[in-house]
């Protein structure tokens, strides 16, 4: 019998990529393609979702046709994606009627504010935190969604009308590659929406007439491994089961293999993503951390905690794109091991705002200590060293949310490529900082959670012994020349914070 393979989907913020995957978790065959990004104003940031579709039913072409596989050869499709993305399209003709508005994106801050004042007045502060496990911010869905109903002409109406779908970019995918036949959304993603009640897990009535968000322009829920669904005829490979569905970093979590509470990773990618497992039992953040769900997988769901750095890897696009000093991340790791420091230069890329534990919409990117002997190697270091301080600040706080002390930090994602930048944060965490031999475990997480469906891997047991350990990081660095940057660092976040004002925004 012919040996088959998984294939996993993994639409990320800024490029397109699909991967096939042997039963060892080996990347066989990979293609990826960038797509464009779009900032109509300041702090808004678009995709084209016609962008999105091309570009990933083109690389999940690619990527089968270089593995040279028949569709009887691939077992199913795993879908990962950015998540909090939204997309509003016609049920009909299947057009969007708005570009994608993005996780980055800062539109809503004053509408979040507004909102958190309405609640506030009316003895309900804690309403979103306790049904959601979140916070009120424009990082999520809810906001972007009414905002497409409300700026585009004749949108509410004909949402209510029910003739118009939303979804997240794995609702958005799987309804293309289903030819229009499957409205669905898994809980990784719901939750992510600011609409889904995290302990009955469902879509809740209340806060979708906060948000004033029509219910039946909403996916079905459903869990992170079943059959959804099978790629349409006519498109390649056709009449493959879609069988696992997670947003990124739950993916890249279950990728890790951190089937054990207490367990964690960082995903270094256009943002950067610490999740800790905690089994099945939702921990309430004390420290302004969220509570999301991992995967639910059969009848049984289990949570995190997560931390969310907006910008992460994004900042050496910055550095590539907007400043041109560096043509690629590769030069930045080599201007940056040019000095031993970064000349007293931190930059703090707030760019989309700050995440947790800030949970800042208005702050802005700043740099402090730009003296007349600031280089482009500074400014090389101080790029990777802000990822780091950014992922410190989450880990303690995890810590003190879970009573629990990291003994390391399983890494991933592009920026995880990066020596100088992980033996940083491993100086800076004094903890190991331990990378896989595949970096890929976002679009890993997603085959497997589609596997399992399938019956490809039996067991998480099975899942487990394919995880293998790359490079480790050591701390070297540490004491005082340490913590007096970090204290500088955490001056510089407080400037940005302090840079507008409601009224700017």
């Amino acid at each position: 019998m012919p040996e088959t393979y998984m294939l996993a989907i993994d639409q990320g913020t800024t490029s397109s990529r699909a991967i096939v995957f042997d039963h060892r978790g080996r990347t066989v065959a990979s293609a990826q393609k960038e797509f464009p990004q779009h900032y109509p104003k300041p702090g808004w940031v678009e995709h084209d979702p016609m962008d999105i579709w091309s570009s990933q039913s083109t690389v999940t072409a690619e990527a089968v046709s270089k593995a040279n596989l028949d569709s009887d050869r691939i077992a199913a499709v795993g879908i990962t994606n950015q998540r909090e993305t939204v997309i509003v399209w016609d049920k009909k003709s299947g057009k969007p009627i708005y570009n994608a508005i993005v996780w980055q994106d800062r539109r809503t801050a004053r509408t979040c504010k507004r909102l958190q004042k309405q609640l506030d007045e009316a003895g309900k502060s804690d309403l979103i935190r306790q049904k959601t496990g979140l916070t009120l911010d424009p990082y999520f869905s809810a906001t972007k969604i009414a905002w497409i109903l409300d700026n585009v002409d004749g949108a509410r109406q004909r949402a209510e009308a029910g003739e118009l779908l939303c979804g997240t970019v794995d609702t958005w995918l799987i309804w293309k590659f289903t030819g229009g036949k499957v409205h669905v959304t898994d809980v990784t993603n719901a939750c992510r929406t600011l609409l889904f009640n995290l302990k009955d897990e469902c879509w809740d009535d209340e806060l979708l007439s906060l948000f004033d968000v029509p219910h039946q322009m909403l996916p079905e829920v459903k869990s992170c491994s079943e059959v959804y669904g099978h790629i349409s005829a006519n498109l390649y490979p056709g009449g493959v089961p879609i069988a696992g569905i997670a947003g990124d970093q739950h993916a890249a979590l279950f990728g890790q293999a951190c089937f054990e509470p207490g367990m964690a990773k960082n995903t270094y990618g256009t943002g950067c993503f610490l999740l800790m497992q905690t089994g099945t039992e939702s921990i309430r953040s004390e420290n302004n951390l969220l509570s999301t769900i991992a995967w639910k997988i059969g009848d049984t769901t289990e949570y995190a905690l997560e931390g969310s750095v907006f910008i992460g890897g994004a900042v050496i696009q910055w550095l590539r794109d907007e400043l041109r000093i560096i043509q690629t991340a590769s030069e930045c790791d080599h201007l940056a091991e040019t000095v031993s420091d970064s000349g007293g230069l931190y930059l703090v890329p707030a760019f989309a705002g700050l995440g947790a534990p800030h949970w800042d919409p208005l702050a802005r990117g700043a740099c402090f200590g730009i003296t007349r002997g600031t280089n482009r190697a500074h400014f090389c270091r101080a790029a990777l060293e802000s990822i780091a301080f950014q992922s410190y600040d989450l880990m303690k706080c995890m810590e003190k949310d879970s009573g629990i002390t990291l003994k390391e930090l399983r890494v991933d994602g592009g920026a995880s490529k990066s020596r100088p930048l992980m033996q940083f944060q491993s100086d800076l965490l004094q903890r190991d900082v331990v990378q896989p031999q595949c970096i890929e475990t976002t679009a890993l997480g997603a085959a497997y959670l589609a596997g399992l469906a399938v019956g490809f891997w039996k067991s998480r047991e099975e899942i487990l012994e394919n995880w293998e350990e790359g490079k480790r990081y050591k701390p070297g660095q540490e004491g005082d020349d340490m913590r007096a940057g970090l204290a500088k660092w955490q001056r510089a976040v407080k400037r940005s914070k302090d840079w507008l004002d409601e009224d700017e925004s």
